[in-house]
C-alpha cells in the first residue's frame, strides 16, 4: 500500500515538474496585462496581436521555411554520403566517419563563429541564405548517423541480383535499397528538422538583419521582457503537438486478422509511409510556396531603396517605421540589440552593413575614436534644428564637434522604490546597502551602471579610472551581493510591478512606465548624483545607404514623430517643440521624464575609458559576480 502510494506521489511530481511551467505559460497567454507580474482577467487578445505580429509571424515562417528546406537538402546530401562512405574500404570509412563526426562533438559556438568568419572571408551578405547554408552544414553529419545503420543491414546479394537481372543501378536502389533504408532517412531527416528548429548559437552568429528565427526572436525578447504573445504562439505550437501525437497514438486499423503485435508493426509502417510519403511533401510544399510569396511580396516591396536599422529593444513605436515607409517609399530594415557591448563588436567587424544605429553616449565615443562612423550631411537633417541646445552641448562631452550623432532619447539612472515596503526617505545610493531590505534589492546587471551607482555613493566620479577607487567599490559591491535579491536589466519593470522587491535601480524611462502599473512605486536621483545618459543616432562608415539613413534621422527629429516616440517608449525626448504636443500636463511637466536642472546637477555622462580600462571594469565586474 505504502509502496503503491510513493509510486503515484512519484509520479504527480515528476508530471508537475514538468508540465508546471507549460501550466503557467499557457495561464499566462489569456492575461489581458501585459506584464506577467500583474493578473489583469482573462482575455485572448494576445491570440489575436499574435497573428497580427509581424515580427513574430516573420521569425515563425523563416524558422519553418529553413527546417524544412534544411533538413530536406541535408537528408538528400546526407544519405547519398552515407551510400559513398559504405562503399569506402574499411579503414577509409573509419577515417571518414571520424572527421564527419567532428562537427557533432564541436562546441556549437565554435561551429557558429567558423562558419561566420567563413561566411565573411567569401564575402556572403549575412542573411537567410547564410543561415540556410549553416543549418544544411551542420545536420548532414546527423542525417549519415542515421542511415547507415540502415545500410550496413541491407544484403548486398539483392542489388546485385537485380542489377544482373537487367535493372539499372539508379533503379536497382530506389527499388532495393531505398525501401529498405527508408527508416533510416526518415530518422534523419525528423533529426535534421529537429536540430534546425531548435538551434540558436549557429543561427545566431550566421544571420544577418531583419531575419529572426523563432529561437533568435525569443533571445531577444528574454532580456527586455517577453511579448505577452510569445506566451500564446507557444501555447499554440504546444497543443499543435499534443494533438499529433494524440491522433498518431489513437489512429483506428482496419486490420482484425493478424495477431497484434503484427498489427502495431503494420500501423507503424503504415503510418511513417504515410507522413513520409504524404504529410512531410506536402508541408514542405505549402511551407516552401507560401514563403515564397511571402519573402517575393517583402522583397518586392523594399526594391532596391531601404535603410538597414540597429536599435535597442522596444526603442522606437513600430508605427513611425510604417509612416517612414510610406512618406519616403524607403523600406525600413529593422534588427533589435540588448546591450552596446553586443552591439559593438558586429559594428566593428564590419560583418553587416548597417546604415543607422542608436548606441549610448560613451560608445558613441568609442566608435568614433576608432574611426567606425561616419559624418553626418547636416543639411539633409534640416530637423536637426528641433533638437534642444543642451542636449547638444550635453552631448559634445562624447562627440566633440556634433559631427557623428543626433540625440535620439535621454535619462537617468535612479532608484525606484515601493511607499508600502520603504518607510524612510529615499534621497542616497547608501539605502541599497541597509541589511534590513535583504533579499529586496535588485541591481542592474550591467558593470558601468553598477560601478557608476556605488563610485558615485562613495563621491567619485563614475567615469573614475583610479585602481584605489575602483577597488573600494569592488569591496563595497561584494559586501552588498548577500542583500541583492537579483542583478537583472529590463526585468526590475516587471519585478517592482509585481511586489516582489522594495528597491531597484532602474532606468527613469521605466520608471515612469511602472508608475502607471503600480501607484505605490516612486523614482528618485540620489542627492549623490547618478549617470545622464544620451542615447544617439549614428551612421556607421561602412553603411551602404547613408542618403536613406539621413532621412531616416531627419524624420525622427520631426516634433510629431518625436511625440509619438515618447508616447510608445515613455523615455524623455530632447526636443521641446515634440514635448509640447504631450497632451497631458502631468506627463508634460514630470519631472521624472523631463528633470529639472537641479536634479541633474551632481549627474555625469558615462564616457569611453579606453580599452584597457574597459578590460579593468570587466575584471572587477567578474569578481564581484564569482563572489
Amino acid at each position: 500500500m505504502i509502496k503503491s502510494a510513493a509510486k503515484r506521489f512519484y509520479l504527480i511530481l515528476i508530471f508537475i515538474l514538468l508540465y508546471a511551467p507549460i501550466v503557467t505559460l499557457i495561464v499566462l497567454s489569456f492575461n489581458s496585462s501585459k506584464t506577467r507580474a500583474k493578473w489583469g482577467g482573462f482575455a485572448g487578445k494576445w491570440y489575436i496581436t499574435l497573428f497580427q505580429n509581424q515580427e513574430i509571424m516573420n521569425a515563425l515562417y523563416t524558422t519553418l521555411i529553413i527546417a524544412l528546406v534544411s533538413a530536406l537538402i541535408a537528408t538528400i546530401i546526407g544519405t547519398a554520403a552515407a551510400i559513398g562512405v559504405q562503399a569506402m574500404k574499411p579503414k577509409f570509412r573509419t577515417l571518414t566517419l571520424g572527421i564527419t563526426n567532428i562537427p557533432m562533438l564541436n562546441a556549437d559556438i565554435v561551429t557558429g563563429i567558423s562558419l561566420m568568419l567563413l561566411f565573411i572571408a567569401f564575402r556572403f551578405s549575412l542573411g537567410f541564405k547564410t543561415i540556410l547554408l549553416a543549418h544544411i552544414t551542420f545536420n548532414i553529419p546527423y542525417v549519415i548517423l542515421s542511415v547507415l545503420p540502415k545500410l550496413k543491414q541491407t544484403n548486398k546479394n539483392v542489388y546485385e541480383a537485380a542489377l544482373d537481372l537487367g535493372a539499372s543501378p539508379v533503379y536497382a536502389f530506389f527499388k532495393v535499397v531505398f525501401p529498405d533504408i527508408m527508416p533510416g532517412v526518415f530518422s534523419g531527416f525528423l533529426l535534421a528538422f529537429t536540430m534546425s528548429l531548435d538551434d540558436f548559437v549557429i543561427t545566431h552568429f550566421t544571420k544577418g538583419p531583419g531575419v529572426d528565427t523563432l529561437s533568435t526572436k525569443i533571445y531577444s525578447e528574454v532580456r527586455k521582457g517577453i511579448k505577452p504573445e510569445m506566451y500564446a504562439l507557444s501555447t499554440i505550437m504546444f497543443l499543435t503537438v499534443l494533438v499529433l501525437l494524440m491522433l498518431v497514438n489513437t489512429a483506428p486499423d482496419k486490420t482484425d486478422v493478424l495477431s497484434s503485435g503484427q498489427i502495431e508493426i503494420k500501423k507503424k509502417h503504415k503510418l511513417s509511409r504515410f507522413i513520409f510519403r504524404k504529410v512531410v511533401p506536402t508541408a514542405i510544399v505549402i511551407v516552401i510556396v507560401a514563403g515564397g510569396f511571402f519573402y517575393g511580396s517583402h522583397n518586392s516591396a523594399a526594391g532596391k531603396s531601404q535603410v538597414i536599422v540597429y536599435n535597442w529593444g522596444e526603442y522606437i513605436n513600430p508605427d513611425i517605421l510604417t509612416k517612414f515607409e510610406k512618406e519616403t517609399g524607403i523600406h525600413v530594415v529593422y534588427e533589435e540589440y540588448e546591450t552596446n557591448e553586443i552591439m559593438y563588436p558586429k559594428i566593428q567587424s564590419g560583418a553587416i552593413a548597417y546604415d543607422v544605429v542608436c548606441p549610448s553616449d560613451y560608445m558613441v565615443q568609442r566608435m568614433i575614436e576608432n574611426n567606425l562612423l561616419a559624418e553626418i550631411d547636416f543639411d539633409k537633417v534640416p530637423n536637426i534644428k528641433y533638437i534642444d541646445k543642451p542636449y547638444m552641448d550635453q552631448a559634445r562631452q562624447y562627440d566633440p564637434e556634433n559631427k557623428y550623432s543626433v540625440p535620439y532619447l535621454f535619462g537617468t539612472v535612479g532608484i525606484l522604490y515601493n511607499k508600502t515596503m520603504v518607510d524612510e526617505p529615499v534621497d542616497s545610493w547608501g539605502i541599497l546597502w541597509d541589511k534590513k531590505y535583504k533579499d529586496s534589492i535588485l541591481m542592474q546587471d550591467s558593470v558601468r551602471d553598477t560601478f557608476g551607482v556605488t563610485l558615485k555613493y562613495l563621491g567619485y566620479s563614475l567615469n573614475s579610472t583610479d585602481l584605489d577607487e575602483l577597488e573600494e567599490a569592488k569591496k563595497l559591491l561584494i559586501e552588498q551581493k548577500p542583500l541583492v535579491q537579483a542583478y537583472v536589466i529590463d526585468q526590475v519593470r516587471d519585478k517592482m510591478i509585481g511586489n516582489e522587491a522594495a528597491l531597484g535601480v532602474i532606468y527613469s524611462g521605466e520608471a515612469l512606465y511602472t508608475q502607471l502599473e503600480n501607484p505605490n512605486l516612486e523614482y528618485v536621483i540620489p542627492k549623490e548624483g547618478s549617470n545622464l545618459w544620451i542615447d544617439s543616432w549614428v551612421i556607421p562608415k561602412n553603411a551602404e545607404h547613408k542618403e536613406n539613413a539621413e532621412k531616416f534621422i531627419n524624420f525622427l527629429c520631426r516634433p510629431d514623430i518625436a511625440k509619438m516616440n515618447y508616447d510608445y517608449t515613455t523615455y524623455s525626448i530632447p526636443n521641446s517643440e515634440g514635448r509640447k504636443l504631450i497632451e497631458d500636463k502631468a506627463l508634460r511637466d514630470n519631472r521624472i521624464t523631463f528633470p529639472e536642472p537641479e536634479d541633474l546637477k551632481n549627474c555625469e555622462t558615462f564616457k569611453f575609458l579606453g580599452d584597457e580600462n574597459d578590460a579593468l571594469y570587466n575584471r572587477l565586474w567578474r569578481e564581484v559576480k564569482s563572489r
